[in-house]
């Protein structure tokens, strides 16, 4: 038998093979940590230019100043580190303009647009930026020792002055049940089955919700019906055909007060739809009144309109200074049909309610909006 032979050792082959491939796998684990930075530093950056969108849309909304708003921004940038240093933006890095909702229903900002309602921001780290490129730790091994990441955010507004027009008429003082558009209770206290007493709840509502926003919208409240005069035990009632009875304020007990009053004293006349929105208008140009917030009024009625110019002329001049109209009708014997057009002349909403809660689900829907959304 012959002796075996020694195998011949791998150890040199296996160095060589460690030898040859050491430098590639340090290149990877270079890159692979480069990698890991840039999609970290991509991410720092996204929630800085977030905040400071957010930030100059929420000063922009209380403050009503661009200069302020600008100011904002920069200032909320500065407290967010992008690759351990403060994001820095520049005055031209915030855009101010209008954000308007497309067919597919995504938002579009349009800058120097008008009526201002949006903050864009650009997050830059780039070799032009104040704060310039970001290094990599490894980026020489490949010939590129930076990256510049590029973040965009807009911030939209929808808060709001909001005038709600309210029908004080004689048929208000009818119940909740009654199908007539006649005369009802007028004089004070009102019961509480009278379509006044679930307007009364609604209008409670849609203050309660809207309390759950930020920042605060602001509210007018506008009654009418007709030049009239009630007589009741406790004294004669007179009324104007329209009249604010609480200019834009974002005390919201005023308004509810106001409504309380009407309860106690009482309503009475006929039913001006038109005049009460000409008056609407009026309030909504009052003297507390926001250039930069979106305008909305509520328009609503119990009956048919049979006083004074039609309604649909103050709805024109309202759509032609970008104000929305939403129409709410109570009760069967409402004008559908003249209400609904009103609402469509300004691009707004026509809503029915039949009952006590249909009301107040009406009013609150109209209500929950969101006054600052990231939407680009």
């Amino acid at each position: 038998m012959l002796p075996s032979q020694p195998k011949p050792s791998r150890r040199g082959a296996v160095m060589v093979l460690v030898a040859v491939l050491l430098p590639v796998f340090a290149l990877m684990a270079a890159f692979a940590i480069d990698v890991a930075w840039m999609q970290l530093v991509r991410t720092e950056l996204r929630t800085a230019t977030d905040a400071a969108a957010r930030a100059g849309a929420k000063t922009l909304s209380m403050r009503q100043n661009v200069a302020v708003a600008r100011a904002a921004a920069r200032d909320a940038a500065l407290r967010n580190p992008v690759a351990g240093q403060p994001l820095q933006i520049n005055d031209a890095d915030v855009q101010f303009g209008l954000s308007t909702e497309n067919a597919a229903g995504r938002f579009v900002f349009a800058n120097g647009g008008d009526p201002i309602n949006a903050v864009h921001v650009d997050g830059l780290r780039t070799a032009g930026s104040a704060a310039g490129p970001v290094n990599l730790f490894f980026g020489g091994l490949l010939g590129v020792n930076t990256f510049q990441p590029v973040s965009t955010a807009t911030s939209t507004m929808l808060d709001r002055d909001i005038v709600l027009v309210i029908d004080r008429s004689g048929s208000m003082g009818l119940r909740e049940t009654d199908r007539g558009t006649g005369n009802g209770q007028n004089c004070g206290p009102l019961r509480l089955n009278t379509r006044f007493a679930a307007l009364n709840l609604a209008v409670a509502a849609f203050m309660a919700e809207l309390d759950l926003t930020f920042p605060n919208e602001q509210v007018a409240l506008v009654s009418y019906s007709s030049r009239n005069r009630v007589s009741c035990r406790g004294g004669n009632l007179n009324f104007d055909v329209a009249d604010t009875r609480v200019a834009l304020t974002d005390n919201y007990a005023a308004v509810t007060g106001e409504m309380d009053a009407f309860m106690q004293n009482g309503i009475g006349g006929s039913t001006a739809i038109g005049e009460g929105l000409a008056e609407g208008l009026r309030a909504m140009n009052g003297p507390n009144a926001r250039p930069f917030a979106l305008k909305t009024i509520v328009l609503m009625t119990d009956g048919l309109h049979n006083s004074g110019f039609e309604p649909i002329i103050p709805a024109r001049t309202a759509a032609s200074n970008d104000i929305t109209v939403h129409t709410v009708t109570f009760s069967p014997g409402a004008d559908q049909a003249r209400m609904r057009a009103v609402a469509a002349a300004t691009g707004g909403r026509h809503f029915h309610a039949d009952t006590t809660a249909d009301l107040s689900a009406v009013f609150r829907e109209i209500a929950r909006t969101l006054p600052v959304l990231l939407t680009e």
